[in-house]
């Protein structure tokens, strides 16, 4: 297993990023948790991974810390949650969130993640409870801004698309949030906003 990759960031995506080790470019999926908390691109960087392997792909998850990695690991150990489901989730609200709706049993709030119902939201909640709460919770991390409205765009639907959502819905969600918030949104929030 590839339990972290120490680099230069080569390129960097909502949804993935390339990390370039010694001449040779991983790409790894990544939430907007970790994308917000990653260098610009040509910085050296440091990301704690998670391969998955399947007979179909070999896949490699990437996390900003080894708490992340943890809640995600815990995340996809419940029944009827997927690693693409687990970083959905993770992109929709932070680890503290995430932690926070589950101790406090917050169904609904689990529920406005998109692909997540009322079953998986209470199995999550039943599986990780006693975990987490033997854990503790930790402090959110702040977003990081993005420049133009059009780059936003760009970025949030390319993340949407990476992350399953077919290009015409995201687009159209996508459209429908900038109207409504404005300029000032940044592409974490974007994305967020329509995986809810």
């Amino acid at each position: 297993m590839i339990a972290y990759l120490h680099g230069k960031l080569a390129h960097k995506d909502p949804a993935y990023v390339i990390i370039d080790v010694g001449g040779v470019g991983y790409e790894v999926k990544v939430s907007l948790q970790t994308f917000g908390a990653l260098p610009n691109v040509g910085d050296a960087c440091k990301i704690y991974t998670y391969q998955q392997i399947r007979e179909d792909a070999h896949t490699l998850y990437g996390f900003a810390e080894p708490t992340e990695k943890a809640l995600f690991l815990d995340l996809v150990s419940v029944s009827g949650v997927g690693s693409a489901t687990a970083l959905i989730m993770l992109s929709s609200l932070s680890s503290p969130e995430i932690k926070q709706a589950i101790v406090n049993e917050d169904v609904k709030l689990i529920q406005t993640i998109k692909g997540i119902g009322g079953k998986t939201a209470q199995r999550v909640i039943i599986d990780l409870k006693d975990k987490i709460k033997k854990e503790g919770l930790v402090a959110p991390q702040p977003n990081i801004f993005m420049p133009t409205n059009s780059q936003v765009r760009t970025e949030a639907i390319a993340a949407l698309v990476m992350l399953g959502i077919p290009k015409p819905t995201a687009e159209k969600s996508v459209d429908t949030i900038l109207k409504r918030e404005g300029d000032q949104v940044t592409v974490e929030q974007l994305i967020k906003m329509a995986l809810r």
